[in-house]
């Protein structure tokens, strides 16, 4: 799915607008932050949520594509949750909006609980 979604940013990319892409993936982890085990996650999004934080990412400076894409369901450890692609013009339009973004999602969009 990466590998396809730069293509994609590339081949978009006439203008020749993008100089850098950024790229995180959420794995879970068999240890919460407070170091307890964790044998999984429930995970869920808000779908209409998740869209208009992207309509506000989007459009900020620099900002040339986003992709995301969450997983959903019952998660085990090592499992993907999420795949967030910011594409831009200089590393320091992207790297603000790509924290801020994922922070984001994070808070607002996803609805995970450990199992």
């Amino acid at each position: 799915m990466i590998e396809t979604w730069i293509r994609e940013i590339k081949a978009e990319d006439s203008d020749g607008k993008v100089g850098m892409i950024l790229i995180h993936n959420g794995i879970v982890r068999a240890f919460s932050k407070d170091g307890s085990p964790v044998k999984g996650m429930r995970l869920a999004y808000d779908k209409g949520q998740l869209e208009a934080v992207l309509k506000d990412f989007r459009y900020r400076d620099g900002i040339v594509r986003i992709k995301v894409w969450i997983n959903e369901g019952n998660l085990k450890v090592g499992d993907n949750i999420m795949y967030v692609v910011v594409a831009g013009r200089f590393r320091t339009d992207i790297m603000p909006v790509f924290e801020n973004l994922i922070t984001t999602i994070k808070k607002e969009v996803v609805i995970e609980t450990e199992i």
